[in-house]
């Protein structure tokens, strides 16, 4: 029971110093890179902390790794494109308006059901106040909506996103 508490203490406190060091972008889903490496720190916290000899230089060594490998990929993703592009997956637009994409909804594996229940999530009430939904890299959904007159999307949130040249804006200009 003590060395638990003690590898719980170590490999804690080991996350934070490492956290402050490298950002808080260490837990976020801004990509699919960033989700692996959050699920790899919780599995190595998991392992060291509930071994029967805690391998507690082990387990520092590999999160340092890991943290430090996080912080290279995002360096190299900001200084070469081609990296972001091979190592991201591309946010993908699933509906315009009330109007399913369904080649799209097909491609980021999606079903109807869940579309609705990212609509309802995001307390869109009816298909006439979405502007456009949009599957995320990270997985998540996001869904433009609005219930004023404003019904224009800029074009800088629909930069890169997979069928994103298909959104024309709706509203009176």
């Amino acid at each position: 029971m003590a060395l638990i508490a003690l590898s719980a203490f170590a490999m804690y406190f080991t996350v934070i110093i490492l956290t402050r060091l490298a950002g808080v972008r260490s837990f976020s889903k801004m990509s699919g890179f960033d989700f692996a490496v959050t699920v790899a720190i919780g599995s190595v916290l998991g392992s060291v902390i509930l071994a029967e000899n805690p391998p507690i230089a082990h387990g520092v060594a590999a999160l340092v790794f890991l943290f430090g490998l996080q912080i290279a990929m995002a360096i190299l993703r900001s200084r070469f494109p081609g990296l972001q592009f091979l190592a991201d997956n591309r946010p993908r637009l699933i509906m315009i308006g009330g109007e399913i994409q369904h080649d799209q909804l097909k491609k980021a594996k999606m079903t109807e059901s869940d579309l609705w229940g990212k609509l309802r999530e995001a307390n869109a009430f009816n298909f006439s106040q979405v502007l456009a939904v949009i599957a995320e890299t990270t997985g998540d959904v996001s869904v433009l909506h609005s219930t004023d007159s404003n019904r224009d999307i800029q074009p800088e949130l629909l930069k890169g996103v997979i069928a994103g040249d298909r959104y024309q804006h709706k509203g009176p200009r």
